[in-house]
C-alpha cells in the first residue's frame, strides 16, 4: 500500500505541474528544470525559446604575457583587454608590438578585444594626453593625432573597442575599510564629506564647469569618432568614478550630479556604432541611492541603443557620496539581475571584474580576480539556461 500511495501521489503531482503550469519551467527538489510541452487538451505545445547569452567573461589586468595569459587560460578566461601596446613618442602605438600581443594571446586560445587608450583614470597629472580634458590648444590637436593613430593601429590589429576616460580628478577615494568578516579584506571607500573636511586643492585645471566638459569631450570626439568609423573600432567611455557634487575641487564631472542624466547626455551626443560606454556598474552604483533598483533601467536604456561597448562588474555597500568597493557576493547590487539585464538586451561583449579587494597575502590580486571569474562565470552559465 505504500508503494501505490507513493505512485498516486507522483501522478497527481505530474498532473498538476501539466494542467495548471502548461508550459512553465518548474524547478525541482534537486535543482533540475521541468517544462511542461502538453496542454490539457492533449495537444503538444511548442517550448518558449531560450535568448541566446552572449556575453563573456573578460579581463583587464596583468598584460599578455605568458605568466598571465596562462592564469586566464587556467581560469576559461578567453577574453581580454591587453593594456597598451608599445608607446612611440609623438606618434603613437607600436603596430608591431600590437600584433605581438595578438599573437602571444592566440597561442592560449584568447581573443585581444580591447586597450587602453592614455586617457585614463590616474588623473590629469599622469597621463600623456592631459591637453585633450584641459581643453589646451595647439596641445590637445597633436595629442589628438597622436589618439587618431592609436585607433588605426587598433584597427589594424583586429582590436575592437578602446576604452578611455573623459575626466580630470583622479579616481576620487578617501581611505580603506577592513571587513572582519571577510578575513581581514580591505575595501577601498569613499566617504565626500571626509573628503570636504580634508580641504584639498583645485587641480592644474581650476575652475570647469559641466558645459566646459562637454566642449572638451565634443572636440575630442568630433576629431576621432571619423577615424574609429573608418577603422570599425567602438570608443568606449568609463563612467567618471565617482559621480560627485556640482563643483568639487572646482570640476564638475560629465556624469554628476545626476548619473542616469548624464549618461543619456552623453550617450546622444553622436549617432554613430564607435559611441557608446566603458559601463563601469560599480561607478555608475556609486552615483545612486538605491543602486540595486536603479542600475537595471540604467542597463536597459542603454543596452537598447547598443551602446554597451564594455562592461567593469564590482560591487559596492552605500551609493551617492559614500560606499565601500566590496566582493561580487557582499554588496548592495544583484549580480544574478545584472546579468540577466544584460541578456535581454543582447549584450555580447565582456564582463569583467574590476577594483579587486585587497588583503596580506602576496597572492591578494590573483586571489581576488580567481573569486570573481568563477562568481561571473557561473551566473552567466546558468542564467544563459533560463527561458
Amino acid at each position: 500500500m505504500k508503494d501505490n500511495k507513493h505512485i498516486n501521489r507522483r501522478k497527481a503531482i505530474s498532473s498538476l505541474i501539466k494542467t495548471s503550469l502548461g508550459t512553465t519551467a518548474v524547478v525541482g527538489s534537486m535543482g533540475s528544470i521541468v517544462t511542461g510541452c502538453e496542454s490539457t487538451d492533449g495537444k503538444e505545445q511548442t517550448k518558449p525559446d531560450v535568448k541566446p547569452m552572449l556575453m563573456k567573461v573578460g579581463c583587464q589586468h596583468g598584460g599578455t604575457g605568458k605568466e598571465n595569459l596562462e592564469f586566464l587560460a587556467r581560469h576559461a578566461v578567453f577574453n581580454m583587454d591587453g593594456g597598451s601596446p608599445k608607446l612611440i613618442e609623438g606618434v603613437g602605438w607600436d603596430l608591431d608590438d600590437s600584433m605581438a600581443k595578438r599573437e602571444a594571446c592566440e597561442k592560449y586560445g584568447i581573443s585581444l578585444d580591447a586597450y587602453h587608450l592614455p586617457l585614463s583614470s590616474a588623473g590629469i597629472e599622469n597621463i600623456s594626453t592631459p591637453n585633450i580634458m584641459l581643453g589646451k590648444s595647439p596641445e590637445r590637436d597633436r595629442e589628438i593625432e597622436m589618439i587618431q593613430q592609436m585607433i588605426s593601429v587598433a584597427g589594424k590589429t583586429g582590436v575592437g573597442t578602446l576604452n578611455y576616460n573623459a575626466i580630470i580628478h583622479v579616481i576620487l577615494r578617501t581611505g580603506r575599510t577592513v571587513d572582519p568578516k571577510r578575513g581581514n579584506a580591505s575595501y577601498s571607500t569613499w566617504d565626500y564629506e571626509e573628503a570636504v573636511k580634508r580641504n584639498e586643492p583645485k587641480t592644474i585645471a581650476g575652475d570647469v564647469s559641466i558645459d566646459m566638459i562637454y566642449e572638451r569631450i565634443t572636440y575630442f570626439l568630433d576629431r576621432v569618432l571619423p577615424v574609429a568609423e573608418e577603422y570599425n573600432v567602438r570608443l568606449a567611455n568609463h563612467i567618471a568614478d565617482p559621480p560627485a557634487p556640482v563643483g568639487y575641487r572646482g570640476i564638475t564631472r560629465w556624469n554628476s550630479p545626476d548619473v542616469f542624466e548624464g549618461i543619456k547626455r552623453f550617450a546622444q551626443l553622436y549617432d554613430s556604432p564607435s559611441h557608446g560606454f566603458n559601463l563601469c556598474l560599480g561607478s555608475t552604483a556609486e552615483g545612486l541611492k538605491d543602486p540595486r533598483t536603479e542600475i537595471l533601467p540604467i542597463i536597459k536604456w542603454v543596452g537598447e541603443r547598443k551602446q554597451i561597448f564594455n562592461i567593469h562588474l564590482r560591487n559596492i555597500k552605500g551609493g551617492w557620496n559614500y560606499f565601500q568597493e566590496v566582493y561580487p557576493d557582499n554588496g548592495d547590487m544583484d549580480f544574478a539581475e545584472i546579468i540577466r539585464a544584460l541578456k535581454n538586451v543582447g549584450y555580447d561583449k565582456m564582463v569583467m571584474p574590476d577594483h579587486i579587494p585587497q588583503h596580506d597575502d602576496p597572492a591578494s590580486g590573483l586571489q581576488g580576480h580567481a573569486f570573481a571569474f568563477g562568481y561571473i562565470k557561473a551566473l552567466i552559465d546558468v542564467i544563459g539556461k533560463e527561458v
